[in-house]
């Protein structure tokens, strides 16, 4: 009788900054924008042999009313700037970041990552993502000049040309022979010449190719078009299923779509964001998980989280009082600009209906509503508990691993570190020290050969963010 051999688990950390994810009120919280808190969580992760860690981006802060508010991200500095720095402070953790392909430039963001890959010894990792709104697009130049199926298909072209930059050196060509003379082999390292709909350029790359080949690249995004396009090109997918059965449909589904790009199971890592709160019992952690819920969620936060379904001003109702008897206002315009919600929420009178029901079925607060209804703690439980429920989800090929989210920044991945990762390593499913030295060894998918070329006549395709 044969046995499943035990999967192993990969662990990310997303340094969150200030937002709904995070308590930023609590007396254990820091700074989200001070180096030294960079520095706490990068250590932490690598000193627990995390895979990598991850920052997301925000191009605009968003607004309600006009106005911004403690929703968002306040003060998030530069990816690359905080990426770079990191590289200097860390030996082994994976430095991956978000960067955005509807407002910047091939050429400059391959630049950017190949410089950061040879800078950090091949650590460095592209989150692809597209801009879908026109009020993000105001800060720049393409503000309301892309439509969204448009942002989607540069999105696609936009990756395809950075990876012929990545390629246009395949790693041979620096000969650095003191004795002969000679320091490069081939005189035509980095030459491309790229024609497509939304790039026409030609030139040379000047950086040469890295410990990697090329970063990792991942992709966020749970549409059909976002699971196509990590199938075809992406190495890791960001998923938000954190469930048995969601999970491990979507797992099945994007792992089924590799065979049609000549690719195996293994060359594609599933891994949903997920949020903990742990205790020295299950009952206590349960607790506190339902305090931070309510930080997490304050009055203010509540009448501003509903507003994105009703889209209208409700600043004069009790967030502790029943929902308003009034509809949502239905159309184009939003009083939530920039959140994705506007996406999510695309029939705000069905889910107004809904939570009605719900709201009376179980006598709901605006605020108890906001609670029950939105995102809350993955793992909740004791160590022991919380590695059990990990490498139960794992194991049933409901993912690869997770990227866990804190809700105290710098500091709320100290205690994960120091209980559950332990317990993962007794079972066997998780490294006790790095094996590599780059994201890739630890990701366990191996170097790409080098593509000259590859789709520079290619129809780009659409990709999703």
């Amino acid at each position: 009788m044969s046995t499943k051999p035990l999967k192993q688990i990969h662990l990310a950390a997303h340094f969150p900054g200030v937002n709904n994810t995070t308590v930023w009120s609590d007396p254990a919280a820091g700074s989200h924008i001070d180096f030294d808190s960079f520095i706490h969580f990068a250590r932490t992760a690598e000193r627990a042999k995390f895979d990598f860690l991850f920052l997301a981006e925000g191009l605009r802060l968003r607004e309600q009313g006009g106005e911004i508010y403690d929703l968002d991200v306040v003060g998030r500095p530069d990816t690359f700037t905080v990426l770079a720095a990191l590289a200097g402070v860390t030996e082994r953790l994976g430095l991956t970041g978000t960067i955005n392909s509807t407002f910047n430039e091939p050429y400059e963001v391959a630049r950017q990552f190949a410089s950061l890959d040879h800078l950090s010894d091949g650590r460095a990792a592209w989150n692809v993502v597209t801009s879908w709104d026109a009020f993000t697009g105001e800060n720049f130049r393409r503000g309301g000049f892309l439509p969204r199926e448009e942002r989607y298909s540069r999105a696609r072209e936009f990756l395809d040309t950075a990876i012929e930059l990545f390629d246009s050196w395949d790693g041979s060509e620096i000969a650095a022979d003191a004795g002969s003379g000679v320091f490069l082999r081939n005189a035509r390292a980095g030459a491309f010449v790229h024609r497509g709909q939304h790039f026409d350029i030609e030139g040379r790359f000047n950086v040469p190719r890295g410990p990697q080949g090329r970063p990792v690249v991942f992709q966020a995004g749970d549409s059909d078009e976002g699971r196509e396009f990590a199938a075809s090109r992406a190495d890791a997918i960001f998923g938000r299923y954190a469930t048995l059965d969601e999970g491990r449909a979507f797992y099945a589904d994007v792992k089924g779509r590799l065979a049609a790009y000549g690719r195996t199971p293994d060359q594609l890592k599933i891994l949903p964001a997920a949020t903990f709160v742990l205790g020295d019992t299950d009952a206590e952690a349960h607790e506190t998980a339902h305090e931070v819920r309510r930080l997490q969620v304050s009055g203010q936060t509540a009448i501003k989280y509903l507003e994105h379904v009703w889209n209208r001003d409700l600043s004069g109702y009790d967030p502790d009082g029943p929902l308003p008897d009034v509809d949502p206002e239905v159309g184009e315009n939003t009083i939530a600009l920039g959140r994705a919600s506007v996406r999510q929420f695309r029939d705000p009178l069905a889910t107004a209906r809904e939570w009605r029901e719900l709201a009376e079925a179980k006598n709901l607060s605006i605020r108890e509503l906001v609670i029950a209804t939105t995102s809350r703690q993955t793992f909740v439980g004791s160590a022991a508990t919380v590695a059990e429920s990990i490498d139960s989800l794992v194991q049933a090929d409901a993912a690869d691993g997770f990227i866990l989210v804190p809700h105290i920044t710098p500091g709320g991945l100290d205690v994960f570190a120091d209980t559950v990762v332990p317990l993962l390593q007794e079972r066997g499913v998780f490294r006790s020290e790095y094996e590599g030295t780059t994201l890739r060894d630890h990701l366990g998918i191996s170097v790409p050969a080098a593509e000259p070329g590859a789709g520079r006549t290619a129809a780009p395709q659409a990709a999703a963010s």
